[in-house]
């Protein structure tokens, strides 16, 4: 490795990696040299992910991952080990929308998922995960959030505590594995183009983020997928505990 500046060599799992933000970080990792978990709820989802970087030459193999599930988790957080031979990465990207007005008759159903799969999901694969971080000489756990958890939206309130969870339980980790070395961080993503913001017109999409981003447009995938990258690097080894708007100064701007 070239003074810890690239993740060659290197086993990454990435969660909810068959679309969006984890497709793109399963495509970046790959191609600066990682072994790359590409998993999603389905095979169907993640296999073409994994096909597809495996026909540029890299390093790429697909599971079905339910994040919801201990068993699940257990199980191929294992076979990734067997596979690759260690574990050094865990992105905890997986997602779903959780939106619901809080006297709907389904509030309680919305908020119960919304956490196991947005928050519950994290501590449970990073503590399948500890043994191998451990022997990793660059353990590195990146957890993504969202900016709903530092601005909320009307009728998102389990999608944004769930988010805020996240925040939390990152830097309760950093603090608790920063003296093995193992760093944790979180990226909270703004106006990403996704398949969970595809809903929205283009029309919404332009007047949103002229009015509210700094940048005046709406991320890509891949401008996640490289910030994840940068803190995952052998080499950022004094970054952790922190929570990353990546918004196009969304959380920046007043007017």
């Amino acid at each position: 490795m070239s003074e810890g500046r690239t993740v060659k060599g290197l086993t990454a799992l990435v969660t909810g990696a068959g679309s969006g933000m984890g497709k793109a970080t399963a495509e970046v990792f790959a191609a600066d040299g990682a072994n790359v978990a590409v998993t999603d709820l389905t095979l169907e989802t993640a296999q073409p992910v994994a096909d597809a970087l495996k026909a540029k030459g890299l390093s790429a193999h697909a599971w079905a991952l339910d994040v919801s599930d201990p068993e699940s988790i257990r199980r191929v957080i294992g076979e990734i080990v067997e596979k690759f031979g260690g574990l050094d990465s865990v992105i905890n990207n997986a997602g779903i929308s959780a939106f619901s007005p809080i006297d709907s008759a389904d509030y309680d159903a919305v908020w119960d998922r919304s956490i196991s799969v947005l928050l519950t999901s994290h501590q449970r694969i990073i503590r399948a995960a500890l043994p191998h971080l451990r022997k990793s000489t660059a353990g590195r756990i990146v957890n993504i959030a969202s900016t709903e958890a530092l601005g909320a939206t009307s009728r998102d309130s389990p999608y944004s505590a769930a988010k805020a969870g996240v925040t939390g339980l990152t830097r309760a980790l950093a603090v608790e594995l920063g003296p093995e070395g193992i760093t944790v961080n979180c990226i909270c993503p703004g106006p990403i183009m996704t398949g969970m913001t595809a809903g929205i017109a283009d029309a919404d999409k332009q007047t949103f983020a002229k009015r509210r981003t700094a940048m005046r447009r709406y991320g890509r995938p891949e401008e996640v997928a490289h910030v994840t990258l940068s803190l995952c690097l052998p080499a950022s080894t004094y970054i952790t505990g922190v929570t990353i708007p990546v918004d196009g100064g969304l959380m920046a701007r007043n007017a």
